[in-house]
């Protein structure tokens, strides 16, 4: 495996992990609200992208960059990354019959979930690596993370 899919692989894994918080979040809410199908997409995809975007700000953050400077990088790297995740993971969620109707307690909620976070992982790791290769994306946080960042002080 070469470095850049290993990077690739991690970046989407970090984003996943901001997009899972949001989505099963924002799901969670609007399931327990009792809302339709469109808010709750809506409530699930904003609480996606700002738990995303949140992760990415705090690591680039601890990197030593500004908050501006953290913001930038953050919507430069998993815009793209989340929207990719989003549309595949919320899309599977809309296609499967009775998965947004689907409750808390009932097994398909945490199935769909967890499939289309699994089917949106897979879609968006060659997405990152495409990026990374062009020097965009997660290529900007982990050039952050790299080992001549010190040299710059």
């Amino acid at each position: 495996m070469t470095a850049s899919w290993k990077t690739a692989v991690s970046a989407t894994l970090h984003c996943l992990t901001g997009c899972a918080i949001g989505e099963v979040l924002g799901m969670v809410l609007a399931t327990w609200w009792g809302w339709s199908t469109v808010p709750s997409l809506v409530l699930a995809i904003v609480l996606a992208f700002f738990f995303g975007y949140l992760l990415t700000f705090s690591s680039v953050r601890r990197a030593g960059l500004g908050v501006g400077a953290a913001v930038s990088t953050a919507l430069a790297a998993d815009t793209v990354s989340i929207l990719t995740m989003e549309v595949v993971d919320n899309a599977f969620l809309v296609l499967v019959p009775g998965a947004m109707a689907a409750t808390l307690s009932s097994a398909l909620f945490w199935w769909t979930l967890a499939a289309a976070l699994a089917i949106a992982f897979v879609v968006t790791v060659p997405v990152n690596h495409w990026m990374i290769g062009r020097g965009k994306g997660h290529a900007v946080v982990h050039e952050l993370h790299g080992s001549d960042h010190h040299a710059h002080h």
